[in-house]
């Protein structure tokens, strides 16, 4: 059975995203049972969100997402869903760090991604992440109904 762990911002903003990770996980990768997934509601400055594997294993399975609470609600849980692709990049082996991070590589579905040479919009797992955020949430919203809400803006 699956983990899912969310703390910080406020019960409203936790309840949400826990449904969204849960939607994420049966929509990406739903045969898998074994996933730790811990989401942390806090400031940050530099971005939306991050997500880390936690374990350097050829099957990671525990991960932490961080996500700035102070988005809006929809930015919240876009932002998840983007951050829970990621998940199941790792996850599914799609995306593996470099053996050595010096080299600046990653490997993606087998092929080496230079990411000190490559746009950020340009990194295909990026790419796909942003790709699939907002389906996602619109998915997510519709099957919740929260569609019609004002700050869902379905």
């Amino acid at each position: 059975m699956n983990n899912i762990e969310v703390t910080g911002g406020i019960k409203s903003q936790r309840d949400k995203v826990e449904s969204m990770v849960q939607f994420c996980i049966e929509k990406l990768m739903p045969r898998m049972q074994t996933l730790d997934v811990d989401i942390r509601l806090k400031s940050i400055n530099d971005a939306n969100g991050y997500c880390t594997k936690l374990a350097d294993t050829k099957n990671p399975r525990e991960f932490d997402i961080e996500v700035d609470y102070k988005l809006s609600m929809r930015q919240i849980l876009e932002t998840v869903a983007h951050e829970m692709v990621h998940v199941k990049q790792y996850a599914r082996n799609e995306m593996c760090d470099a053996d050595n991070p010096s080299t600046n590589k990653t490997s993606w579905k087998s092929n080496s991604v230079c990411t000190k040479s490559t746009e950020y919009w340009d990194l295909p797992w990026e790419i796909e992440a942003h790709g699939r955020e907002v389906g996602l949430f619109v998915r997510w919203a519709q099957a919740n109904g929260y569609a019609n809400t004002k700050w869902a803006n379905v």
